[in-house]
């Protein structure tokens, strides 16, 4: 792929559009509607549109996860809602990425089911989930770019394999856009390789190629790891732009308290299926950043605030 168009200037329209918002306002004659689902945007062609209360865009309905004897999620009920971004939070080995890939379909429930547009993801043929799977945006640990790609075939892969139809010019100038949304220079990345730049030069890159398909939700798998606290909060105002600018939901796991509390509109904690008593709920907290500090239960206070307490007790039991 060659250098970006030089004749393009910074304020030429995006070759896409997404709506613009206007703030939250309640629905006419409807006191349930509030919050994200009430926000009034204006589309493309200036008409003023209500987000109305609709099924939530992904659910999660007593899902079990069991591999061979060792049971990873149990009894897990969870809705996504379109618009909000989700922190899903917890101690290593509860499940947290397990979750994340029953909610993509790379990994199969052993009993309940995951819905995503109220359809059942293991009811999909291998066609319909290639397609469904085209709608979300999957922002990987460690980047997870092609090596032998230079940075705009990267961002432009997925359009290569979703969209046959587009354009070469319209390519250029989607990833175009998607690199300067990511706040990356097109002329000086374009034709670099992934090993040319740094972390967290790589990071936005995949966050740019997640974004390129406009999904309508985002899964973002410990986004932050093994960068500075200031490249962290970067994508952390990243993510905070996709929710609050194109209006895409997102599931974030994360040990980053931090980037959980600053991006999230609820925190929902898992905790080990082994360390729970019989019959008890595997997610322990499920609400804003704000209640989830006021949490009186200990496990969960001991954990935002990064406390070992009568683990190291336990880390020496034979």
């Amino acid at each position: 792929m060659s250098t970006p168009n030089s004749n393009r200037t910074p304020s030429d329209p995006r070759p896409y559009l997404f709506p613009k918002l206007e703030g939250q306002e309640p629905v006419e004659d409807s006191s349930e509607i509030s919050g994200i689902e009430g926000a009034v945007f204006v589309d493309e062609v200036g008409n003023k549109k209500v987000l109305r209360r609709r099924p939530p865009l992904l659910q999660i309905d007593r899902l079990n996860v069991i591999f061979g004897e060792n049971q990873v999620l149990r009894d897990i009920n969870l809705k996504i809602r379109r618009g909000e971004t989700v922190a899903v939070i917890g101690e290593s080995g509860c499940g947290k990425t397990v979750l994340l890939k029953n909610m993509i379909g790379l990994i199969a429930p052993t009993s309940g089911r995951v819905l995503f547009n109220g359809r059942d993801l293991s009811e999909l043929t291998d066609k319909e989930l290639t397609e469904t799977r085209s709608h979300y945006g999957f922002v990987f640990q460690m980047a997870a770019l092609f090596d032998s790609m230079t940075i705009s075939e990267n961002v432009a892969f997925p359009l290569r394999q979703h969209r046959k139809t587009m354009r070469r010019s319209e390519i250029y100038g989607r990833v175009e856009c998607l690199l300067e949304e990511v706040g990356l220079n097109p002329g000086v990345v374009w034709n670099k390789t992934p090993s040319e730049i740094s972390g967290g030069m790589r990071k936005r890159v995949g966050f740019a190629r997640a974004l390129a398909m406009e999904p309508e939700l985002m899964l973002y798998d410990e986004p932050t790891t093994g960068l500075d606290p200031i490249m962290s909060d970067v994508i952390n105002e990243l993510m905070i732009g996709v929710r609050d600018k194109r209006r895409v939901a997102g599931v974030l796991v994360t040990h980053d308290m931090k980037s959980a509390v600053k991006v999230a509109n609820r925190l929902v904690m898992l905790y080990p299926q082994s360390m729970l008593k019989p019959d008890e709920p595997q997610v322990i907290f499920d609400g804003t950043p704000e209640e989830i500090v006021q949490s009186t239960d200990p496990r969960v206070s001991q954990f935002i605030r990064g406390e070992a307490g009568d683990r190291i007790r336990e880390s020496n039991k034979s």
